[in-house]
């Protein structure tokens, strides 16, 4: 198949739209649905995601996109107890395969944002990973393959209108790629950075010059991650999971404050009193989602006004006070940070160890290198100058 006809473009308005080859044949097959612009844009963006990671660490890999830069990415670890509650997954009755703890850790880190998303798989989806796909609000997922109770599954979800996309594993595009732009076509090398290279850190200008293996894992997968996130971004990652993303911000400040905050939250999902929240029965899942989102927020207020706080519990929670919040939030530790470009100021250091950032990795080469380096050495953090920008748009 040389071209696949859409349903529009970006919008409804932006008719005719398709994605074709000028040579050879596409690299995927439409199995169920009818994917749109933007959906084949975070399919074939995240799949190149989930197979560098799969490639760099050794272990199946998903990823969760919207609007073009990833929600959440995450290898296949296994779940702690208080992620499977935090991630709506404790009540399943089957075993959780890697796949599957990958896609419930891409899918669960930033649950706000992955509402609605395209979701990629590294490996062949299972039934266990598609009985957790089939659960969420989401547009479509793309794999290399699909197991026959996977995709029966995946096909039955929205009414038999889910998009489910199969991608040659083995394919490989040109070097130079080219997009047009107000009729103009752009046309350069296309970014194959190899990512997983021990010479990333080789520069390590910092006082504290120790990376753990688990750090290098962590800051190769934010490194991955913000390879396919609309620049300027940053990435935040514990644990082989990405759990806050700054995307497509002018200012590095705001990707990292943007991200400190996601990773914050996702901390403070699992605080002992965020987790007792006494939800009433039948509570949709998106509604659970908005509820953590704004208790753990500065409007708590308006979830616990009167009128609003009985429509989602049995009786009215204790707000989380702003001292009980700065005290759980220091309690993270050992959380990897990769930047797609040079810090300009060490305001960027200050506020990543406020998130418990032990780790970094950024290209270097600003002026005030020496601040960044300073105030790094302030916090015993080890930070490695990779050499290596990001941009991604």
């Amino acid at each position: 198949m040389k071209e696949i006809t859409l349903k529009y473009g970006c919008n409804p308005n932006q008719k005719p739209a398709r994605i074709f080859m000028d040579h050879g044949e596409l690299p995927v097959e439409v199995l169920n649905g009818r994917p749109g612009y933007i959906n084949f844009l975070d399919a074939l963006n995240s799949w190149q995601l989930v197979k560098e990671l799969k490639a760099a660490t050794g272990m199946p890999a998903a990823a969760s996109f919207k609007h073009v830069s990833p929600a959440g990415a995450a290898i296949g670890l296994p779940l702690s107890d208080t992620l499977k509650k935090i991630y709506f997954v404790d009540d399943v009755d089957f075993e959780l395969t890697p796949l599957a703890s990958a896609y419930a850790r891409a899918r669960g880190a930033d649950r706000m944002c992955s509402y609605g998303d395209f979701c990629a798989l590294s490996d062949t989806c299972d039934e266990a990973t598609a009985r957790l796909i089939k659960r969420e609000v989401s547009d479509g997922v793309i794999a290399p393959d699909y197991t026959p109770e996977a995709l029966e599954i995946l096909k039955a979800k929205r009414r038999g209108t889910y998009n489910v996309i199969k991608i040659d594993p083995n394919y490989v595009p040109e070097p130079i790629e080219r997009k047009q732009v107000f009729g103009v076509t752009f046309e350069q090398l296309r970014n194959n950075i190899d990512l997983s290279s021990p010479e990333l850190f080789a520069n390590i200008p910092t006082k504290n010059k120790v990376f753990t293996a688990e750090a290098k894992r962590d800051l190769v997968i934010s490194l991955i991650t913000l390879k396919y996130t609309q620049s300027n971004s940053v990435c935040y990652v514990k644990d082989g999971q990405a759990i806050g993303i700054g995307a497509g911000q002018q200012s590095r400040i705001h990707c990292t404050r943007l991200a400190g905050s996601k990773a914050d939250e996702w901390w403070l999902r699992q605080c002992p009193k965020v987790m007792a929240l006494p939800f009433k029965e039948g509570i949709h899942r998106a509604d659970r989602d908005n509820c953590i989102n704004v208790y753990v927020s500065e409007e708590w207020e308006d979830l616990l006004q009167e009128g609003t706080w009985q429509q989602f519990f049995t009786e009215k929670p204790e707000p989380l006070t702003r001292e009980e919040k700065k005290a759980w939030i220091c309690k993270n530790t050992d959380v990897a940070l990769g930047s797609d470009a040079f810090f300009p100021f060490g305001d960027n250091i200050e506020r990543a160890h406020k998130s418990g950032v032990k780790y970094i990795a950024q290209a270097g080469g600003s002026i005030r290198d020496d601040n960044v380096i300073e105030t790094c050495d302030k916090y015993d953090i080890a930070m490695a100058f990779t050499g290596v920008r990001l941009f991604h748009h």
